[in-house]
């Protein structure tokens, strides 16, 4: 499980990317029962540092603290993509994946990374802006340049700014579980699930036409998980015909209306595993697997479990058999 959180920032440190993994595992949620992480803000150039927006931040931790995170992670900053980083913390960042610490950069942060050779032979993302520069001086990394987050453990890269929340609640739900994730995206107001492989950005501005969009449909799909949803139906409910739903679809969400569905039952799926007792076949019934052996499929592929495995780790003391 994950406990212990370390932030590496150095001078120039963007706050807002700062302030995204303060928010995600910074803050005491024990009230509505979500652990606690051992948060520390650890500085790579002594006690006082600039920031982005023109003011300064203190710290008492310095790399030594790294020592001890199961989690570094590495928000962007000022000049990262040109700047050179420090030794001793490029040798921090190197001794603790080679222990098994799991390493998170937001944006830039990825320069970081890079530099201390933890990308090399990686698929790894960044902000579009920055992918042929990341490209061009980590030339032994596999950048992505249009999707939210990879995660090539123990190294997780994310593109910019929002993109790391969805980057770090991945890694919440992987190792505290669905619920934790989606309560802490609750208290957010984010959404609780974005697939890695969604799209960054839109190629095109979207038509404001009210029934050019899917959103409606997507609503509507979530409400409807255990049905069978073909494209058909979906474009009849979005009032399109199949062909322009799909391609809308995909501009809309960066996907496709399969693989965002099957990601949606998978997290109905995780969420039945930890909150009640029913039996797989149930839980494959009610996220919309036609039955259990489906289900098991897709955990196994997607997620590198089974069912019952996923439960036995995420389990709640408070789980209770649902009617």
């Amino acid at each position: 499980m994950l406990r212990n959180v370390a932030a590496v920032a150095l001078d120039g440190v963007h706050p807002f990317e700062l302030g995204v993994v303060s928010e995600v595992f910074g803050l005491d949620r024990s009230d509505e029962g979500l652990p606690v992480y051992d948060f520390a803000l650890v500085s790579a150039e002594g006690p006082t540092l600039s920031t982005h927006a023109g003011f300064t931040i203190s710290t008492p931790y310095g790399l030594d603290r790294l020592e001890e995170a199961d989690l570094i992670t590495v928000p962007a900053g000022d000049s990262y993509v040109t700047r050179d980083f420090p030794p001793a913390l490029l040798d921090a960042l190197r001794r603790a994946t080679d222990r098994g610490t799991r390493v998170l950069s937001v944006c830039t942060g990825a320069f970081v990374l890079a530099a201390a050779g933890l990308l090399d032979g990686r698929r790894c993302a960044v902000h579009w802006r920055h992918a042929d520069e990341l490209t061009r001086r980590c030339p032994r990394a596999v950048v992505e340049p249009d999707v939210l987050y990879v995660d090539e453990d123990p190294v997780i890269t994310s593109a910019g700014t929002a993109a790391g929340i969805d980057a770090a609640l991945h890694l919440v739900r992987r190792e505290n579980g669905a619920e934790v994730a989606n309560a802490i995206a609750r208290r957010m107001i984010v959404p609780p699930h974005r697939d890695g492989g969604q799209a960054q950005y839109i190629e095109r501005p979207l038509p404001r036409a009210r029934c050019d969009t899917v959103g409606g449909v997507l609503a509507w799909m979530e409400r409807h998980l255990d049905r069978e949803l073909t494209v058909d139906l979906l474009a009849a409910r979005a009032h399109m015909s199949p062909r322009t739903f799909a391609r809308r679809f995909k501009e809309e969400t960066g996907t496709t209306p399969y693989r965002w569905l099957l990601r949606q039952r998978l997290l109905r799926a995780q969420e039945l595993l930890e909150v009640t007792d029913q039996t797989v076949d149930a839980v494959a019934w009610r996220s919309g697997f036609a039955n259990a052996a489906a289900l098991r499929h897709q955990f196994v592929r997607v997620l590198g479990t089974t069912p019952n495995a996923y439960r036995r780790t995420f389990r709640g003391p408070g789980a209770e058999s649902a009617a």
